[in-house]
C-alpha cells in the first residue's frame, strides 16, 4: 500500500511539473487524497483539456500560499483537508482569493452544504464520484467565463458610478444655475418702494420634478406703471427641457423692446424659437403665457400659446373664473409653426384682482384611484381660498393637491405665479409716473 501511494504521488508530481502549453490557464487543485488528485488529472487529460495546467497542493495553508503568489485562473477545492474542514475551508480560501473562481469538489452529496457554498460565492459544487471529465472541463470553462464577465460587469459598474457621479454633479450645477436665474426679488411699482407698498405684488412657487426643470417664469418692469409676467412649460423635463428653457430665457431678454405688446412678444418669441429648434433632430414645443399689467391704462393685456388658462380671482366679488372666458383667442404652443401669429387679448383690471398663472403639473396629478385632480378641482380650491393672503393661498393649494394624490412629490414640474393689484398703491404709482414724465 505504501508503494502504491508513492507511485501515485510520483505520477501526480510528473503531471504537475510538465511544461504548460502556451496560453494555458493555471488551475490550482487543493486535494489531500492522491488517488482523487490523479483521477482528476486523468479526467482532464482524457477530456482534451490541454489548455489547463494543474498545480497540486495537499493542504489549505499550501494552497493559500500558492494563491498569494498570483497567476491562478481557477481553483478546484476539496472541503475536507488535513488542516481545514467543511465550509470554512471555502470561506477562508475565497476571502484570500475573491477574484479567483472556485469549484468545490466534494465527496459529500450534501445539498444543504452545496447551496451554502454557492451562496458564499462558489462557482459550482460537484460530487467526486458523479463527475466526468467533460462535465468537469465544462464547469471549469463556465466558471472562468462567469468570473471574467463578473469582473467586466464590475468595471462597467464602476465606470457607470463614476459617470453618474459626474452627471449628478452636472445636474446639481445646472439646478443651482437655474435657481439663480429665477426671480429672487420682484420689481416694485413705483420703483424703489418697499414690496408691501407696491401697486403690483407678486408671489410664486416653483417645484421641479427632476434636478432641473422645464418650467420657467420671469417677472420684469416694462415702465414705472407697467409690469410683464411670462410663464412657460417646455415639453418633458430634465436636462433637455432645461436647455430649451435656457434658450427661451435668452430670447425673452432679447425681446424686451417689444415687451409692451403681448401678442407681438409671443409671436416674435415663437419665430425665434422655431429658428433655433429647426436645427435639432427631435421636435420640441412649449406652452407659454405672457401677461402685461398696465396700471395707467387700467387693464391687462395677455397672449396665450396653448398654455392652461390663468385664473382670475376677484376678491371683492368672491368669484373665480378662467381668463380665457373673458377673451378666448389664443395661438398654438410655441416651437411648432414658424409663422404663427398670436393675438393680444385684454380685460379691465379691478381693485384687488388676483391672477394665478400656473403650469399643468399643478393639476395633472392622479390619486391612487387614477382620478385626476383636474382644473375643475383647482378652480374650486382657489374659490374656497379667495379671501386668503396670496402666500397662504399658494401653500394651501399645493397641500390640497398633495392630499388628493397622497404623495409629497409631484411627478411633473410645477410653477405657480400670482399677480395682485393693490388699489391703495395704484394712485401713488401713477403720481410717481407723472412726476417722471414732467
Amino acid at each position: 500500500m505504501h508503494t502504491s501511494t508513492n507511485v501515485l504521488n510520483e505520477e501526480v508530481s510528473q503531471v504537475e511539473h510538465g511544461a504548460p502549453l502556451p496560453g494555458s490557464r493555471r488551475v490550482l487543485l487543493i486535494e489531500d487524497n492522491p488517488n482523487d488528485a490523479l483521477l482528476i488529472q486523468i479526467m482532464l487529460s482524457e477530456a482534451g483539456a490541454d489548455h489547463f495546467y494543474v498545480e497540486h497542493r495537499e493542504r489549505l495553508a499550501e494552497g493559500l500560499k500558492r494563491v498569494a503568489q498570483g497567476g491562478i485562473s481557477l481553483i478546484l477545492l476539496d472541503l475536507s483537508l488535513p488542516d481545514s474542514q467543511g465550509l470554512e475551508t471555502f470561506t477562508r480560501l475565497h476571502a484570500a482569493a475573491p477574484r479567483v473562481p472556485i469549484i468545490v469538489l466534494s465527496g459529500l452529496n450534501d445539498t444543504t452544504l452545496a447551496v451554502e457554498a454557492v451562496h458564499e460565492g462558489a462557482q459550482d459544487y460537484l460530487i467526486k464520484g458523479d463527475v466526468e471529465g467533460e462535465l468537469l472541463v465544462r464547469a471549469m470553462r463556465y466558471a472562468i467565463e462567469r468570473e471574467r464577465m463578473s469582473e467586466q460587469l464590475g468595471r462597467y459598474a464602476e465606470e457607470l458610478r463614476s459617470k453618474n457621479a459626474q452627471l449628478e454633479a452636472d445636474f446639481n450645477m445646472a439646478r443651482e444655475i437655474q435657481q439663480i436665474f429665477l426671480p429672487n426679488q420682484y420689481p416694485t411699482f413705483p420703483p424703489g418702494v418697499a414690496p408691501q407698498q407696491s401697486a403690483l405684488r407678486f408671489a410664486h412657487r416653483y417645484l421641479p420634478a427632476a434636478a432641473v426643470g422645464g418650467d420657467f417664469f420671469d417677472i420684469f418692469p416694462i415702465s414705472n406703471t407697467v409690469g410683464g409676467v411670462f410663464i412657460c412649460d417646455v415639453m418633458g423635463h430634465g436636462m433637455r427641457a432645461a436647455l430649451v428653457t435656457a434658450i427661451m430665457r435668452g430670447l425673452v431678454e432679447e425681446l424686451m423692446p417689444v415687451a409692451g405688446d403681448a401678442g407681438k412678444f409671443v409671436t416674435e418669441l415663437n419665430r425665434s424659437l422655431c429658428a433655433v429648434l429647426k436645427r435639432t433632430r427631435d421636435p420640441f414645443l412649449a406652452t407659454a403665457f405672457y401677461l402685461v399689467a398696465d396700471m395707467a391704462g387700467g387693464e391687462v393685456h395677455f397672449a396665450s400659446a396653448g398654455h392652461p388658462s390663468p385664473l382670475l380671482v376677484r376678491r371683492e366679488a368672491q368669484t373665480v373664473e378662467r381668463l380665457k372666458l373673458l377673451d378666448p383667442r389664443h395661438g398654438p404652443a410655441v416651437g411648432l409653426f414658424n409663422n404663427a401669429v398670436y393675438p393680444t387679448c385684454r380685460y379691465p383690471m379691478a381693485a384687488r384682482d388676483l391672477l394665478l398663472l400656473f403650469t399643468d403639473g399643478l393639476y395633472e396629478v392622479d390619486n391612487p384611484q387614477h382620478e385626476e385632480y383636474g382644473q375643475e378641482r383647482l378652480l374650486a380650491a382657489v374659490k374656497q381660498r379667495a379671501r386668503l393672503p396670496t402666500e397662504q393661498m399658494l401653500d394651501e393649494l399645493l397641500e390640497d393637491v398633495r392630499r388628493f394624490s397622497r404623495a409629497r412629490d409631484f411627478t411633473d414640474d410645477v410653477c405657480v405665479v400670482a399677480v395682485e393689484l393693490d388699489p391703495h398703491e395704484v394712485q401713488a404709482s401713477l403720481r410717481f409716473n407723472d412726476r417722471e414724465l414732467d
